[in-house]
């Protein structure tokens, strides 16, 4: 395992700490852009799996995830609003 790995897997871990006020809050960002960063860390999930960098694979993956559900769950709540106009 190199060290690059260890100091990318903390960081992100830091990343999605950070996220889960957003995940359980009532307010969301808008859905382009949780769409787009979900989908960049995708990307980068797989850039780092390519890299065997397997911990930085993971966390990024589950960083996506989240960053994923946050669009889903901002276009929801928009699908909701605009069904009670």
């Amino acid at each position: 395992m190199v060290w690059q790995d260890i100091i990318f897997f903390i960081g992100q871990w830091v990343f999605l700490v950070a996220l889960v006020p957003a995940l359980t809050s009532r307010e969301k960002p808008p859905v382009s852009t949780s769409l787009i960063t979900g989908l960049i860390l995708v990307v980068f999930s797989f850039t780092y799996f390519t890299l065997e960098l397997w911990l930085s694979a993971i966390s990024s993956a589950l960083i996506a995830a989240a960053w994923l559900t946050l669009a889903l769950q901002k276009f929801g709540t928009d699908k909701k609003i605009k069904r009670k106009k």
